[in-house]
């Protein structure tokens, strides 16, 4: 019989194996329940299920269902086989809680590369619904801007075209992945934008260089594009987990206007984002899109990045077979 120490010992070696991007420590959550499960021959997988709740009038709530139970897998060497088995004793263990029939889901946060558990989770209604991907600076990467357009920084004065571009990609979102647009979504925005368009860092700051970045593309002296990134300290943030350690940048949002899409406009956002990461020493860069995007896939790929986390879902929660 295997223990839960072995069974991550065991997967740890084989993510190794599979992507060595991937971090050296699988994340567990600080507070779970136990779930265990059997094979044939006396062998058991294991894993850990958490419950999340994400308030009304939280920024957590415009890309997360209210209510989150998420199962933290220990398959050792048995992606497809383990993975079946644990899911069916997580709704087992599910069909005893008090689960709400609306604004819920589950959630596996699996590699991207192990597609051997793929099948599984396929055949238990789960849905990819989102994808982690990561980019590490190279030099055959363009770094030049096409002049189309004027770059700037964006500040306070600018808020409210920030959050015009910003509500715009979060709409589009909500129709293609795993954003929830709440009635309260622009005052949530706005809140989130005026704190990240007045923070400034002192100067050399290792986690925040020059402040969180946001820019503005702008033709005829109107905002047509926005790139809000942030800067993301690995060892000292909740996404630290699923990343390697240091200093990375992360974008938190890429809007471009209906009319002016195909112009080249978020190329040149984000490359003037990647220079921005470079020159402040950055280890990489990090963003989440939707695999359902019509668009959001091939544009993140021909910029760099490339998936390493892919975020599964069952919505409601009770759907879970």
């Amino acid at each position: 019989m295997n223990n839960a120490q072995e069974l991550l010992e065991a997967q740890q070696r084989r993510f190794r194996r599979l992507d060595p991007a991937l971090p050296a420590v699988y994340p567990l959550p600080r507070h779970g329940e136990p779930v265990l499960a059997h094979l044939d021959a006396g062998r058991t997988v294991a894993g850990v299920s958490a419950h999340a709740h994400q308030p009304p009038g939280t920024l957590p709530s415009l890309w997360s269902t209210a209510d989150t139970y998420e199962l933290f897998p220990l398959l050792g060497e048995h992606p497809r086989a383990g993975m079946d088995v644990l899911l069916r004793a997580f709704r087992e263990q599910l069909a005893t809680r008090a689960v709400p029939e609306r604004d819920s889901a589950c959630l596996v946060t699996w590699p991207s590369r192990d597609v051997s558990a793929t099948r599984a989770l396929l055949d238990h209604g789960f849905t990819p619904l989102t994808c982690l991907a990561v980019r590490t600076p190279t030099p055959e990467v363009d770094t030049k801007l096409s002049g189309t357009v004027k770059m700037r920084r964006a500040g306070p004065p600018d808020s409210d075209r920030v959050v015009e571009l910003a509500m715009a990609e979060l709409e589009y979102a909500a129709l293609v992945g795993g954003s929830v647009l709440r009635p309260d979504a622009a005052g949530l925005k706005r809140s989130a934008v005026e704190v990240r368009l007045r923070t400034r860092s002192t100067p050399g700051s290792a986690e925040a260089p020059g402040g969180d970045p946001v820019w503005l593309a702008e033709r005829n002296e109107i905002p047509v594009g926005l790139a809000e990134c942030g800067w993301v300290d690995a060892n000292n943030h909740h996404s630290g987990h699923r990343i390697g350690s240091g200093l990375w940048g992360y974008v938190n949002c890429l809007s471009v206007r209906e009319e002016h899409r195909g112009t080249g406009i978020g190329r040149d956002l984000m490359t003037m984002a990647h220079n921005d990461f470079a020159a402040a020493g950055a280890v990489g860069s990090f963003l989440y899109y939707n695999p359902a995007n019509p668009v959001s896939p091939v544009f993140w790929h021909r910029q760099g990045y490339r998936p390493l986390w892919t975020i599964w879902e069952i919505r409601p929660a009770t759907a879970l077979r």
